[in-house]
């Protein structure tokens, strides 16, 4: 229960009641920018959380027009809503200044109701005549210098050191300084938010957090699925824990330590299994723990469906920070639970409950003993997780809650009127 102007809300808009069965009162004309847009390939998880915010909007009878760089040539995106401007140039390289000029030639047309970029897509510079232009950030330099911390703890004696462990703070001081050029932020995160409010020194009233969102349609519980999918890669009836791992398959997102652990646990625990999703180096590495890793490679959606409903519980060793796995919303939407490092981010956006999963230190060890835990409890209380995950994510993770969030924010910055809530 709350009531106020919104623009000083300090949690998650995700908290408040947006009903959806009501029309928006005015339709918007939005404009973004995102350096990429998804496409055929492994799109990463900005570029997904973007098309899923806008097909959102979309269906909300707003008018979108997103400017992002090229595709492959091979490749086209026919859609009336959103409207994709793919500016000229090398394919998935970004130029803003063409961006820019798609986007000057589109106002002329018919003026923007709201401006939204997506993290530095549109320089504050080049902007300096849009009022409430707003930015959402995915990833700041403050997490960044902790994510070189946490990876550097994790390097072994015989490894060289981290190449970025002499962060610059003179670029952190220069980020601070340069994002209250901004009007508006969007945080993605609880713990996001705090720090633009309390070392970016950012006031209160342009910071708002909104976290992302996934379609439950895609990612929902189903038992049938699961099955199909572990028959279909080789997984036997007898197993006794499913873990999953899915996203790049780099050293930053934490598998040196899953590597470790499950190379311990295993031994331990002689029916578990890990399946890996994704593309990346340690693809290699996860083929030499033998036959109870199977290693699957990049999935499209129709597949992860059934890889979520597959496993146990999803694992998220991350070393990074910065924002939200979309990887870990999607576990949970899918009604299992998740096991994930214990970041500020992790703690106050996602895990907010121990009964949605677990989460350890990031180091091996931690880890281990999450997974023996996990183990111990069986399936029958692992199942009782995963269907509280998936009642916490249905309210807060919704695509549709957080196309709300971002419409009423597009309409308060438009018209104060709707800055009031309830």
């Amino acid at each position: 229960a709350w009531d106020g102007d919104l623009l000083e809300a300090e949690f998650a808009w995700n908290k408040l009641n947006f009903p959806a069965d009501r029309r928006p009162p005015v339709t918007l004309r939005i404009a973004v920018f995102c350096k990429k847009w998804p496409s055929r390939s492994d799109p990463g998880g900005m570029e997904r959380h973007a098309q899923t915010l806008y097909a959102a909007l979309a269906a909300r009878g707003h008018r979108i027009h997103v400017f992002t760089s090229p595709h492959e040539e091979e490749e086209e995106i026919p859609s009336l809503n959103p409207v994709i401007h793919f500016h000229d140039g090398e394919p998935n390289k970004w130029q803003y200044d063409r961006a820019w000029e798609m986007f000057q030639q589109e106002s002329e047309l018919d003026e923007f109701d709201a401006v939204h970029t997506e993290s530095v897509a549109l320089p504050y510079w080049l902007a300096v005549d849009i009022p409430n232009l707003v930015v959402s950030w995915h990833g700041i330099a403050y997490e960044s210098l902790h994510s070189v911390i946490y990876q550097e703890l994790t390097r072994k004696p015989d490894e060289p050191q981290y190449p970025a462990l002499e962060y610059p703070i003179e670029k952190l001081v220069k980020e601070i300084r340069f994002f209250s050029k901004y009007a508006h932020h969007v945080a993605i995160t609880d713990s996001c938010g705090e720090v633009l409010r309390d070392v970016y020194q950012i006031p209160s009233g342009r910071v708002h957090v909104i976290l992302n969102g996934v379609d439950p349609h895609v990612f929902e519980s189903d038992h049938e699925s699961g099955q199909k999918f572990r028959s279909q890669i080789g997984i036997p009836k007898n197993a006794t824990l499913v873990l999953g791992v899915a996203g790049r398959l780099v050293k930053d997102k934490g598998h040196p330590l899953l590597f470790d652990a499950f190379s311990k646990f295993k031994v331990y625990n002689p029916d578990a299994y890990l399946v890996v999703v994704g593309s990346g180096p340690w693809g290699s590495r996860y083929r030499e723990l033998g036959s109870r890793v199977l290693v699957l490679g990049s999935l499209d959606r129709a597949r992860l469906k059934g890889f979520y409903n597959a496993i146990d519980v999803f694992v998220n060793p991350t070393l990074r920070p910065q924002g939200l796995d979309l990887t870990l919303m999607e576990t949970m939407m899918s009604g299992k639970p998740v096991m994930a490092s214990r970041f500020p981010s992790i703690k106050g956006s996602l895990v907010v409950d121990d009964e949605l999963g677990f989460t350890f230190t990031p180091n091996v060890d931690s880890l281990y003993g999450a997974l023996e835990l996990a183990a111990a409890e069986g399936k029958g209380r692992l199942r009782q997780r995963g269907m509280a995950c998936r009642k916490y994510a249905e309210y807060m993770f919704s695509a549709e809650k957080m196309g709300m969030a971002y419409e009423r924010l597009f309409l308060c910055l438009k018209n104060p009127i709707f800055c009031r809530y309830p």
